[in-house]
């Protein structure tokens, strides 16, 4: 089944202060919250054509925002990253954030609230789960009473050891690379830093603010398994899962998913769908060799191709690669297609229309169709990225880099335009902002609708087209999607200029797909103004940016 995921930060999303002050406290730059996810924006999200939302930065993390009088005190400045925090240094797994509940003491009804709502218009609600490491600061005030909290019963002088859940370096104290000498965190023994750095001192550009969770490696001696008996870590996150699949949770996105062992995977994902079975596991995994495991050993539905399809659409947007290197990217994993999760933005990488990429949220369009046409895949679109949200500002923490801040208390400005002061009509973006936004939603509903798309063949044209005079295959892609019903042609340019193009199909395709070659066209959608009958042995303009959306029959 396609799926469509719309990643929404929550912290941002519901936001309608516009103040941004750099490095701004949660008082002077405002937070979203859940209860600003109305009823309005969930169907508005529903219509752009997606099927589930992912509610990113939900759990309960470290942060310097203090909530005294419900005894949540601020975590030390020397591990915290940004004035709200990292999402992903979760501190207690069964909670949500302080920050995003109007009423404190009552957050967690506010998040359930919100998963109510999300199943009135029929999309299905996925959080976080980060299993490979946590924040210095962990300790769970929520959890029920049957559980133990992670590292109580570690014995903190050995190294590692199965049953510990956490690895220490004895002897050791920690020295952090923020560390205040007015008042520096203490940890002794060090803990390991949640990017497998086994040292005391880690650096500004490690993980610092985390530490690694044992699943059961030994890491120092030759990453050797120690798996029976079964590792307490195994146990106590596997429970974690439960709690939140009993919640209504309809999916999990799996943190760093590569940095814990695929046996862990295989165990802990059988154990929640033998009482879930529809539930939906989300891969982060970054390594193409890694990705059968993680499917066929680990039990994964999904995982998102960042290395594989990602950076080369990015590299023929920015000029380095070619339209041709797409053929590679869908042969590499031809046989786990349905498996595949395709993406342009997420809270990791930069903005399309930043400064730092394309400057432009129009060359995006032809890497959409791409996207979320090609094969079987699924798609994953992340908040903002409709409207041509740019990132431009250093907001605190993170810098000026072309990312949306995942640490920082924010507005997003072109966002807040469609939002309308919680209006979500859309009435202060720009005309332009408006087309987009209709591209987009026009594209994702073909996508997720079309039955030829969902379920149909396949069959990559650039292959025959790499020798054609009259097609820049540099720039310009195209393929077909049929099936007994209907034939659909899509052609994208990624050039910022315009391409003269004429079609060489070959004979096997109009085989397959029971066309003539002067087969007459429908047009089903293009960028263009120009509204010119299309036929297969007849020439034509693609725009610069440019898509051609036809159906053959």
């Amino acid at each position: 089944m396609k799926i469509h995921i719309y990643q929404l930060f929550t912290r941002l999303f519901g936001n309608k202060n516009s103040t941004n002050k750099y490095n701004g406290s949660i008082e002077e730059n405002g937070c979203g919250k859940f209860n600003d996810i109305t009823i309005k924006a969930l169907e508005e999200i529903k219509s752009l054509g997606m099927t589930h939302i992912w509610f990113t930065g939900i759990i309960e993390h470290a942060s310097l925002t203090s909530y005294e009088d419900y005894n949540i005190k601020a975590d030390h400045p020397d591990f915290v990253k940004g004035k709200a925090g990292s999402p992903y240094a979760v501190k207690d797994y069964y909670n949500v954030c302080p920050d995003l509940a109007v009423q404190v003491n009552n957050r967690m009804n506010e998040f359930e609230e919100l998963l109510k709502r999300t199943r009135q218009v029929n999309l299905k609600a996925i959080i976080d789960f980060v299993p490979n490491h946590v924040s210095r600061s962990y300790k769970s005030t929520a959890k029920p009473e049957w559980v133990q909290d992670l590292g109580q019963n570690d014995d903190v002088s050995y190294s590692f050891l199965p049953q510990n859940n956490f690895y220490y370096l004895p002897g050791e104290k920690l020295k952090l690379p923020t560390s205040s000498n007015a008042n520096p965190y203490v940890e002794i023994p060090a803990k390991v830093t949640g990017n497998d750095c086994f040292t005391a001192t880690p650096s500004v550009n490690d993980w610092y603010e985390t530490v690694k969770l044992n699943y059961g490696v030994d890491y120092l001696n030759g990453h050797t398994k120690h798996f029976n008996p079964i590792p307490d870590t195994w146990l106590k996150m596997t429970d974690i899962l439960l709690f939140w699949a009993e919640k209504g949770i309809d999916g999990f996105r799996c943190d760093m998913a590569e940095m814990v062992p695929v046996e862990f995977w295989h165990y802990a994902i059988k154990r929640v769908k033998n009482d879930y079975p529809n539930i939906l596991f989300v891969a982060e995994v970054y390594d193409p060799n890694q990705y059968r495991g993680y499917i066929y050993r680990g039990g994964f539905d999904l995982l998102y191709d960042k290395t594989g399809l990602y950076d080369t659409l990015r590299g023929i947007i920015e000029g380095h690669k070619w339209a041709n290197d797409i053929t590679n990217c869908w042969q590499q994993v031809d046989d786990i297609k349905q498996h595949m999760l395709y993406f342009l933005e997420n809270h990791d990488e930069q903005r399309i229309a930043s400064e730092f990429f394309a400057s432009n949220a129009w060359r995006a369009i032809p890497a959409l169709v791409v996207s979320c046409c090609l094969e079987k895949c699924s798609y994953m679109q992340y908040s903002g990225q409709e409207v041509g949200e740019r990132a431009p500002d250093a907001e605190g923490f993170s810098g000026h880099d072309g990312r949306t801040s995942i640490f920082d208390y924010w507005g997003l400005k072109e966002h807040q335009k469609w939002m309308n002061n919680g209006a979500f009509d859309g009435k202060l973006l720009s005309e332009e902002q408006k087309n987009l936004r209709s591209t987009y939603k026009t594209i994702l509903n073909l996508a997720l609708k079309n039955e030829t798309v969902n379920k149909g063949a396949f069959y990559d044209l650039q292959w025959f087209n790499r020798d054609n005079d009259n097609y820049n295959n540099r720039y310009v892609y195209s393929f077909f999607r049929y099936s007994e019903k209907e034939v659909l042609l899509f052609i994208v340019n990624f050039d910022n200029y315009e391409q003269h193009v004429k079609l060489n199909i070959p004979a096997d395709a109009l085989q397959l797909t029971g066309l003539q070659s002067d087969s007459k066209a429908l047009v089903v959608f293009s960028t263009s103004t120009d509204n010119k009958p299309f036929a297969l042995n007849q020439s034509f303009m693609l725009d610069s940016n440019g898509v051609l959306i036809v159906k053959l029959r």
